[in-house]
Formats: structure tokens, C-alpha cells, sequence
């Protein structure tokens, strides 16, 4: 069959591509060719298994529940009776994939990691719009599974809502389609019913642009709210806003429009927070579902903690819509899925962005972008992107359709990919530390060893990070946070190198709770350990 390359303009593209992709950095491989699910919610556990989550009211997924666990739903167009499972659980040691049972409509909901490792998931869409759902994760070898919480329910219902967990280990539930709200979980005994929150109303254009708002937990404790193209200081104690920045420029950023946003590690006295935020579709893509747009390209970057804050712009080396930004264990930023026309939406994206993109904040304006060798499977429409804990990036999901549909043009995605930063090449195999010794539990501003074993000699500092395990979806992982600790020159000790660490002062710079703890040696992160951060 002759293959046209003008109907499949991207084929010429990932063509053109690949007889460079050896000079990029970067590698991919091919975790497992069939998931079971298409994951539009992703997680990574304690246990080193990762948590995919689809929509429940999608007919037929490619893994069956076990006998006798189906499910009646009334909201199914397809299936009444479904027993198909629509949520997995991987075992990134063995690459096992085992069904997990969701009752209710998961559709473009949120989530977030309590403090004793706990996923909480809240809302969706139908008989899920005012649901909370609980995986508590195990062994890979011990049963767990998804429980629908009885005893309470969320005060609004909420469709495309956000997350973050609070210095307390309370997690705020920010908006959703039709609910320009905030509410918390556990619900405050001091609070009668969800607030308001009236700039969630105030930057809703006549394509929504509100929806999963970008959250970021500053060190001061407030909230930094982004949605559409403007953002608030949020005060969450007396639930109230305390702060406008000015307009980001360049069009809407949040869903439909999405682009994506994270918080820059935080260092130092930990009082300083950047945030930055990149891609989206141009206005107006997503009314007149204009698949063929081109997606913006600037990123904006603030200093959400000064006085008089700007925005700082740049522009990536793609346009971009519906890609994700994943914190790497360095501090840099990894950009990978999404497309470069189009909008978010069933079947509104095209021309796939398969290069992903390095951001090194570090670096001067205009050289912070370098781009990585292209992948080959197109992630499109509810995709995810999350870090794994020996340094890697799993790639999961991409579905642009109603329902599964394995012979369009993007087709619904079952594979799972992982791509490998520069920073695991064979070539610097010999610095990359291992860590030997640290605690299982730290307390907040407690002092305490690492030790690392490094095949050649260590010159310079011995970074130790802790990076938290977000949830991912719909261009942003939702609580993502990575805090470089204040650490001493590593000193050797019995074949191994000692680095005095504190830990993190206060839940405001880092929330309680489960930690990948990486030792950085030039630039390479060792496999992480997880770490619990408590009060």
C-alpha cells in the first residue's frame, strides 16, 4: 500500500526526524504493548508500581476483571453490564499489569498522595461528579484495590478540577467545570459548605479556559492559582485573594487550551518559588474545533514569591498543546507528548510533537531548550507523563476519542514507553551514585546521613532531592514539587561517601508525606529511595 504523506504530514516529519535522532540525546524503549487501559490518570506508588486510570462509561477496555467482579452502569452507552477493567496497577519490576475495580465515572478527574502514601481521587463525571475514592497501595505481590468512600462525599461536585496537598497534609480541591469553588479534604469543621473562589469566574471565556487550573503550593504556604492567562495569590486559611499577577501573554493556557506548568525546584533558604508555563492552543481552536491551528510556542516564567513579579517569556523550540512538564531528579524540566496543531478535545489535535524538549532553568534566556530524540507513538489527547524512580520518564495513555478506537489516524493507546534522559547513557555509567544508607523516615528540619557509593572518585557537591509522585493528567501533575536539600560536601568513609543532609524546614517547602529521595552526581541521579517526610 502506498502511503501518502500528505494525508499523514507528521509520518514525513518523524521520517525527516529520525536520520538525525542518533545525534539527540536521549533513548526509548518499550515497557509493554498492551496496558489494558488507555490511562488519562497516572501515579507512581511507594511500592514502585504505578497506579493507570481511564473513564469507567468507555465500553470495552483490553483487560478483563476478574470472574465474577462486573459492574452494572446505566451510563454506559455500551456496556449495562461491564466487566472490563478501566484502572490497572504495573509492576515496573516485573512489567505485570493486574485489573483494579472502579465503580464510578473517573472522567477528568483529579487526585492527589495523602500524607501516610494514600491516593486520593475525587469526582468525575455522572454518578463520580461528587465521588472520593481511595487506593491505598501495597506489595506488589498483596491485593489492594479502589474504595468508593460512603461516609462522605465532596460538597460540590467536580468535573476537571485540580488538587494539591496543603502544608497540613490536607489536600484543596480547586474548580471544575460549572463549580468555581474551593473545598478541602478532609472537609474543615470550621468551614460550612465549599468557597468561592470568584477569579475562577472572572477568567471564564465563552470556551471555558478555567478548567483544571494550574496549583502550585509556594513556600509561604499561599496557593499560586493559574487559569487561562492569569493567576492569583490564593491564601487558603482565611480563603482569600491576596495578590493579582499581571496577564500572561500569549493566549489561554488551561483546559481546553492546555499547555502545561510546573513549580522550579526549590533551593536555598527555600523562600524564593518560580513558576513556569508553557504551550497551549490559540484562542478559539476549541469552538471552532480547528484541528489543523498551530499551538503556541511561549512560555512565560515568574517569580511568584518577589514583590513585583513579571513575566519573564521564551519561546520552545515546538509549539505545543497538550504536552506535559515533568520535574527531572537534576531540577531540569522534560516537555514530551502533545501535538503541535489543534486543541484539547476528542479528535481536535494533529501533528504529533514527538521530540521532547530539556528545559534547564539554570541556563541564560535563549539557550534553556535543548531538543531530545523523537519517539515514535504519537501522545495525544489524555496522555501522562510521570517520573519513575530510577530516573526514567513513563509514557502512558493517548486516547482522542469517545471511545476506544484502534484504527483512526491517532489511534487509542495501549502501550507503555519510558524514555531515558541523557543522564542515564552508558557514557556516564560511572558517576551515577547508588544510594547505600539514608532513613526510612525524617522529620522536618531534622539533620541526617546519606551514603553513596560512586564507581569513580566524587569531585564537587553530592546533591540530595527529593522529588514527591504527582498525579498526572490532562498536561499537568497535579502536587508535582521537587526540593533540593541543604546538604555538606560528601566525605568518604569506609568506600562509601557521606553527605550530611537537613531536611526540608516545614510542610510549606515540602508536604508531609512520600518522598523519591535521589543522590545527584554531576548532573546524574541515582535510583531513588522513598523517604517519609513527616511532622
Amino acid at each position: 500500500m502506498e502511503t501518502s504523506f500528505s494525508s499523514h504530514p507528521w509520518l514525513l516529519i518523524f521520517i525527516t526526524l529520525s536520520t538525525v535522532h542518533a545525534q539527540l540525546p536521549g533513548s526509548w524503549e518499550l515497557l509493554v504493548s498492551n496496558a489494558g487501559v488507555a490511562s488519562m490518570h497516572t501515579a507512581v506508588t511507594r511500592f514502585n508500581t504505578v497506579v493507570l486510570l481511564d473513564r469507567t462509561n468507555i465500553g470495552p477496555s483490553r483487560k478483563m476483571l476478574p470472574k465474577g467482579h462486573c459492574r452494572y452502569d446505566r451510563h454506559d452507552d455500551v456496556l449495562k453490564k461491564d466487566c472490563y477493567a478501566h484502572s490497572v496497577v504495573f509492576d515496573l519490576q516485573t512489567n505485570e499489569i493486574r485489573p483494579l475495580m472502579i465503580l464510578t465515572d473517573t472522567w477528568c478527574s483529579s487526585g492527589q498522595f495523602l500524607p501516610d502514601g494514600t491516593l486520593l481521587q475525587t469526582g468525575g463525571d455522572l454518578d463520580g461528579f461528587k465521588k472520593i475514592r481511595k487506593f491505598e497501595p501495597c506489595e506488589p505481590d498483596r491485593f489492594c484495590d479502589w474504595v468508593e468512600l460512603k461516609d462522605v462525599e465532596l460538597i460540590n461536585g467536580r468535573w476537571y478540577a485540580t488538587n494539591q496537598i496543603l502544608p497540613d497534609g490536607a489536600v484543596i480541591i480547586v474548580g471544575g467545570r460549572g463549580t468555581n469553588t474551593v473545598e478541602y479534604y478532609p472537609p474543615r469543621k470550621t468551614q460550612n459548605g465549599a468557597v468561592e473562589l470568584k477569579f475562577l469566574v472572572e477568567v471564564e471565556d465563552n470556551q471555558m479556559d478555567n478548567l483544571y487550573p494550574y496549583v502550585h503550593l509556594l513556600p509561604n504556604s499561599h496557593l499560586f492559582i493559574f487559569a487561562n492567562n492569569k493567576a492569583v495569590m490564593y491564601d487558603h486559611e482565611d480563603n482569600k485573594v491576596i495578590h493579582e499577577y499581571p496577564e500572561l501573554l500569549g493566549g489561554p493556557r488551561n483546559y481546553p487550551s492546555a499547555g502545561s506548568s510546573v513549580m522550579l525546584a526549590l533551593d536555598g533558604d527555600f523562600k524564593t518559588a518560580v513558576i513556569v508555563i508553557c504551550g497551549g492552543a490559540e484562542y478559539g481552536a476549541f469552538i471552532e474545533r480547528s484541528t489543523d491551528t498551530p499551538a503556541h510556542g511561549s512560555c512565560g516564567r515568574i517569580i511568584a514569591t518577589d514583590q513585583n513579579p513579571v513575566w519573564e517569556m521564551e519561546d520552545m523550540p515546538f509549539g505545543r498543546v497538550m504536552g506535559d512538564m515533568v520535574m527531572l531528579p537534576t531540577g531540569d524540566v522534560l516537555i514530551i507528548n502533545g501535538a503541535q496543531s489543534g486543541t484539547q478535545g476528542f479528535e481536535m489535535g494533529s501533528n504529533p510533537c514527538l521530540n521532547p524538549v530539556l528545559y534547564r532553568p539554570d541556563q541564560p534566556i535563549g539557550l534553556r531548550f535543548m531538543t531530545l530524540n523523537p519517539g515514535t507513538v504519537p501522545r495525544m489527547y489524555h496522555s501522562t507523563a510521570n517520573l519513575l524512580p530510577d530516573g526514567r520518564v513513563l509514557l502512558a495513555g493517548s486516547n482522542p476519542h469517545y471511545l476506544y478506537n484502534f484504527a483512526a489516524e491517532f489511534p487509542t493507546e495501549l502501550r507503555l514507553e519510558a524514555f531515558s534522559p541523557e543522564y542515564l547513557s552508558l557514557d556516564r555509567a560511572n558517576i551515577r551514585p547508588v544510594i547505600e544508607g539514608i532513613p526510612e523516615t525524617v522529620r522536618y528540619g531534622e539533620a541526617f546521613d546519606v551514603f553513596v557509593t560512586v564507581p569513580l572518585p566524587v569531585v564537587g557537591v553530592v546533591e540530595v532531592n527529593f522529588g514527591n509522585a504527582p498525579f498526572a493528567t490532562h498536561s499537568f501533575s497535579q502536587g508535582q514539587r521537587l526540593v533540593k536539600l541543604t546538604v555538606t560536601p560528601s566525605v568518604p568513609v569506609d568506600g562509601r561517601y557521606r553527605i550530611k543532609c537537613t531536611a526540608p524546614p516545614n510542610g510549606a517547602v515540602a508536604p508531609p508525606g512520600y518522598y523519591m529521595a535521589f543522590a545527584v552526581n554531576q548532573g546524574v541521579p541515582s535510583v531513588a529511595r522513598w523517604v517519609h517526610l513527616v511532622p
